[in-house]
């Protein structure tokens, strides 16, 4: 099964960096954690740009563990880490140049992707993106899918599954930075913050009252 349940936002990002520096800079990957951050970070080649620390990158790491798509790398002295998604999703040179892309950057056009895996597999033209991008839509559990085509827009623009289905947003909702919440905290946890947080307003309130008789005596 290519995708057994909707990856994270942090999973898909921890993905898309696995295979762009696999691609790119062979001769540092596997990755280390500390290079898996810097690299889900870059300011440049990512949308959304995220603010992550170690500890969501490994839980995204231990948890793509478990569903096999990642694994740590053996021989090394130091904890590296690399993807198995040359065997689990069964990609060609191209078609993981095509996934990482979008995987990074979200939704785009032919003509985006040519440019952008530049680096990793070059192109020789548009129509060799698009049946790359045919085959990864094929099938009974495909990778990609083709979007609806907004008002004035004239490009087709292709999205990875990855997250599940596609819920399209405007570009304008992600152009802030984001620091991603995996999970809320356990029910108990919740309560005792709540009623922390209850205590310490009856506390301000009783304060605000001292202070308000003491001006008007």
């Amino acid at each position: 099964m290519r995708l057994p349940r909707p990856l994270d936002p942090v999973e898909v990002r921890v993905l898309g960096c696995l295979l762009e520096k696999q691609q790119t800079t062979p001769e540092y990957y596997p990755l280390t954690l500390n290079s898996l951050v810097a690299a889900c970070n870059q300011k440049s080649n990512r949308d959304p740009v995220m603010e992550l620390d170690e500890m969501l990158v490994r839980g995204a790491l231990e948890r793509l563990r478990d569903e096999v798509l990642v694994w740590p790398a053996t021989g090394s002295r130091v904890e590296r880490w690399e993807h198995n998604l040359d065997r689990r999703w069964a990609l060609d040179a191209g078609e993981k140049a095509v996934i990482a892309v979008l995987l990074l950057r979200g939704a785009q056009t032919p003509g985006e992707l040519r440019g952008r895996t530049e680096r990793m597999r070059p192109f020789a033209s548009l129509a060799e993106i698009e049946l790359v991008l045919v085959r990864l839509a094929s099938g009974e559990e495909p990778l990609v899918v083709e979007l609806h085509r907004a008002p004035g827009q004239s490009q087709r623009r292709f999205m990875h599954l990855a997250g599940g289905p596609v819920s399209e947003v405007p570009d304008a909702a992600r152009s802030a930075p984001v620091r991603p919440v995996l999970a809320g905290p356990p029910a108990e946890g919740l309560s005792e913050r709540v009623a922390s947080l209850e205590a310490e307003v009856a506390c301000l309130a009783g304060e605000v009252a001292r202070l308000a008789a003491i001006i008007e005596r």
